[in-house]
């Protein structure tokens, strides 16, 4: 994924992010998209060993917006950085599940903490640790991509993560799994993408800003801790103090 050739590949099927719009004054708007997801803690509510990464991240979302342009990419708050370990539900089909049923937020949370309550056995006395390993060019955003440094580690978030998509509870509510574990932190979206004439310079300069952060020393990030959180756009993701959360 952080290939100069993947890139080049990557950046002719890129797409606007339905998820941001164009604002004559404001520039790049992020639109409503409400769901729920479990995650790392966000920004500054993670732990103190990825504090000193957070700012990093920030400062290449600038780069980014620099060498891109502002009407191109669109970056999220830093305070939102964060690993998505499992998506649930999002946009429409969150829409119709409250629409259906004025229990469904209840009872997902409800479900959620039972489920976390079966994974104590998953508990250790680490967090997970993974590398940054550098850019990622997904088809509407940026990312860092992570890779697991242990593979024991990367095993407990995966039955982790069957432990939620395979309960016939969690799957009564519409929740289903609809994408891999591609660990990742998103940096931002993509908001009017380039002509195609123009994708390979847009290539050549996500190939060089990577380029500065292979040649800087190695980036870790811990994760010790998933919670449900909810989110009303791609910007700010929060939570009651009584939700669920489960300690890795």
């Amino acid at each position: 994924m952080t290939l100069p050739e993947t890139y080049r590949s990557q950046v002719q099927h890129i797409q606007d992010s339905p998820k941001y719009q164009r604002h004559a004054e404001l520039g790049l708007e992020a639109l409503p998209f409400p769901g729920y997801t479990i995650v790392s803690p966000p920004g500054p509510d993670d732990s103190a060993e990825n504090q000193a990464l957070f700012p990093l991240l920030e400062g290449f979302q600038q780069q980014l917006v620099k060498r891109l342009g502002a009407e191109v990419f669109a970056p999220v708050p830093a305070a939102s950085f964060h690993l998505t370990l499992a998506d649930l539900i999002w946009d429409s089909a969150y829409k119709h599940a409250i629409a259906t049923s004025d229990q469904f937020e209840t009872q997902l949370r409800d479900r959620i903490g039972e489920i976390f309550h079966t994974c104590a056995g998953m508990r250790q006395e680490t967090a997970i640790q993974f590398q940054v390993l550098g850019l990622m060019v997904m088809t509407r955003a940026i990312g860092v991509c992570l890779a697991p440094t242990d593979e024991g580690a990367y095993e407990r978030i995966l039955r982790f993560r069957r432990a939620l998509y395979q309960n016939r509870d969690l799957i009564g509510l519409g929740i289903e799994q609809q994408y891999y574990f591609t660990p990742h932190i998103t940096l931002g979206y993509f908001g009017t993408t380039p002509p195609i004439d123009k994708r390979g310079d847009l290539a050549e300069d996500i190939i060089d800003l990577n380029q500065e952060w292979l040649d800087s020393e190695p980036r870790m990030f811990w994760v010790s801790q998933a919670e449900l959180r909810k989110f009303d756009n791609m910007t700010h993701y929060y939570r009651e103090a009584n939700w669920p959360t489960f300690q890795f």
